[in-house]
């Protein structure tokens, strides 16, 4: 396992089972965890979003569950879960209002330029106020498009009505009429929401359907006033060619929370002025990480004991058992 926060920890010691703490630091390799894995005879492995969990090491005898301390599981190679017997378990709900804090914080930090006018101000070129210093665009009132209204897409657009924003949104499944009522949100198609969201915010699971889904063409079709934030996964956005659009003013600035190939991030963003650059923390907050340990834990703990995690991905697996 890896290191969590209290009190994870102490959940863990009062269980009644063997904890052995992974050696090393930084990213982890699959055939790394694999060989952990199996030297300790392991039955369940608490993992994080960085953790490549494949076929090889969910095909390692006596696995049982792999528990990931997070609401996404890219990192999890589920089909390969199931067909190996193994349980994965997320933390989803927990961090959905931290998440959309977050989400809404790199929104109005890239509109009204807050990181660069924080390095104009250190950088000692403030002379005093200018009529056109550092112009940024207006939240309030604005179009936002919404990618994705699952629990944090709702939580967004929960805050954008103190902003009486108006409300776009495409996804697979529309939102319940009462719910589109009380967000005020309409559901349109992502050609015409990228048109006219003056705001948009990614918050899609990464799936084959959703890797590059924000590209060349897409970023062509948005205002050049619009601004991108993503707090999703980093694949869903072409990093290379929103490079390249802010470059060329394509569209005004973006916000960026999860990168292409973490912890990489694109060369050509790291020179600009009009994107913001966070380490994936969008659920960072003291509290937040403490419930996603907790989460998971109770998940891993439930797996080992032959129980049905609270969070399951795969019940198909239980079911198997069952039948």
């Amino acid at each position: 396992m890896h290191h969590i926060l209290d009190p994870g920890p102490a959940l863990l010691t009062e269980a009644p089972i063997e904890v052995v703490e992974y050696p090393g630091e930084g990213p982890l390799t699959e055939e790394a965890i694999r060989g952990a894995v199996e030297a300790h005879g392991c039955q369940g492995v608490l993992s994080q979003v960085m953790d490549p969990l494949r076929g090889t090491v969910l095909a390692t005898p006596g696995l049982k569950i792999v528990s990931n301390v997070a609401v996404g599981f890219d990192n999890i190679d589920l089909d390969a879960a199931t067909r190996h017997g193994v349980m994965a378990t997320n933390t989803p709900g927990v961090l959905t209002d931290t998440t959309a804090d977050f989400a809404f914080a790199l929104m109005m930090a890239a509109a009204r330029r807050l990181p660069e006018g924080d390095r104009f101000v250190r950088a000692g070129r403030f002379g005093g106020w200018a009529i056109d210093m550092l112009l940024g665009q207006d939240v309030r009132g604005a179009t936002l498009g919404l990618i994705g209204v699952g629990r944090i897409g709702g939580a967004v657009a929960r805050r954008a009505r103190a902003f009486d924003m108006r409300i776009i949104y495409t996804d697979e499944v529309p939102l319940a009429p009462e719910i589109e009522r009380q967000l005020n949100a309409t559901r349109v198609g992502l050609p015409t929401l990228l048109r006219e969201a003056d705001f948009v915010s990614l918050h899609v699971p990464l799936t084959e359907q959703t890797r590059h889904l924000i590209g060349p063409e897409q970023l062509a079709q948005m205002k050049p006033t619009a601004v991108l934030v993503n707090t999703s996964r980093g694949p869903v956005v072409n990093e290379a060619a929103l490079a390249d659009a802010l470059q060329r003013k394509v569209i005004f600035a973006a916000g960026l929370d999860v990168f292409e190939r973490e912890p990489d991030v694109h060369p050509g963003l790291l020179g600009l002025d009009n994107v913001v650059l966070a380490p994936h923390i969008a659920s960072g907050s003291v509290r937040t990480r403490s419930e996603m340990s907790v989460l998971a834990v109770r998940n891993l703990l439930a797996g080992l004991a032959g129980e049905r995690p609270p969070n399951l991905l795969n019940p198909e697996v239980l079911d198997r058992v069952a039948g």
